[in-house]
């Protein structure tokens, strides 16, 4: 086993608590099927949120898809002139026997245009 990082992020339509908590609790549950993983895999996740979301803490998704043993840390993204809005960004912390290049990254909604790059495993 080897620790991995994985990265994704989604984009909100607005900043209303339901909907930040169904669109991370989605990223989250994406991230783990889309790389085969268990919560017993995690080791933590940082969640990073635009300055323009504050109606919830993007780890209590994670909560609520019942990942409570493992260490959550929320922070604000940078505020980049022009950066795109309402975003929620993740980087998990796993152990898998995969190689790195094996990881797939999730992009959902409007932050699949952050990594174009990865278009074909954002749209998979």
């Amino acid at each position: 086993m080897a620790l991995r990082a994985v990265r994704g992020a989604t984009q909100l339509e607005v900043d209303v608590r339901e909907h930040l908590l169904e669109r991370v609790a989605e990223l989250v549950a994406a991230v783990l099927a889309r790389n085969d993983l268990q919560p017993a895999d995690l080791v933590s996740i940082v969640f990073t949120a635009t300055p323009d979301l504050r109606s919830e803490f993007p780890a209590s998704a994670a909560r609520s898809l019942g990942i409570d043993d493992v260490p959550l840390l929320c922070a604000q993204e940078l505020d980049v002139v022009d950066a795109m809005p309402r975003v929620v960004r993740l980087l998990a912390h796993v152990d898998t026997a995969r190689e790195a290049s094996e990881l797939r990254h999730v992009y959902l909604h409007g932050a699949r245009t952050l990594r174009t790059d990865l278009r074909q495993e954002a749209e998979s």
